[in-house]
């Protein structure tokens, strides 16, 4: 069965160490609470059937990490990850050009980033509108594009949206 639709998730890093202030933003790492969470929503992935077929991240650390922990329980390995430096501190433009960027042989991507412009750009993508991606979580949606270039313009479906703290309600 070949699928032509494009899935596109996006990750907010998983929460992040401030122990040592003097650290460059850019290098903080995860903290025992990010490294948890990031293998509990990496398993949910799993256990829900989702599929990823790339690893997408900023070169930050925490995003990278959070990446990395991702790719493991999917059974890839960190060179897998592609970086790209636009996805630090990104604005919405930012995330369009990488989306649309994407080689079309992947029809399923995970995107990692940072707030505020990953929230923003959660809020562009279908109907469903949110105050916050809180640490680690995922914002899905779903689109009938056969190509990158046409999947923000054809109109994304929301398909779910998950983080740590959610409990598991009735659906």
């Amino acid at each position: 069965m070949s699928s032509v639709m494009k899935t596109l998730l996006i990750i907010r890093h998983a929460k992040s160490s401030w122990d040592n202030a003097n650290l460059n933003d850019i290098d903080r790492p995860l903290n025992d609470r990010g490294k948890r969470d990031g293998a509990v929503m990496a398993a949910r992935l799993i256990k829900a059937g989702v599929r990823v077929d790339l690893f997408v991240s900023s070169p930050a650390k925490r995003a990278r990490h959070t990446a990395e922990m991702f790719a493991h329980i999917f059974g890839r390995k960190e060179k897998d990850i592609v970086l790209i430096p636009q996805l630090y501190h990104a604005q919405v433009q930012d995330f369009k050009d990488v989306v649309t960027g994407l080689d079309d042989q992947y029809d399923s991507v995970a995107l990692f980033s940072h707030n505020p412009g990953i929230t923003a750009f959660a809020n562009v993508l279908s109907s469903v509108r949110l105050d916050n991606m809180p640490t680690c979580s995922i914002f899905a949606v779903t689109g009938t594009a056969t190509s990158w270039k046409e999947f923000l313009h054809t109109g994304a479906a929301f398909w779910f949206f998950d983080y740590p703290k959610r409990t598991d309600e009735k659906d």
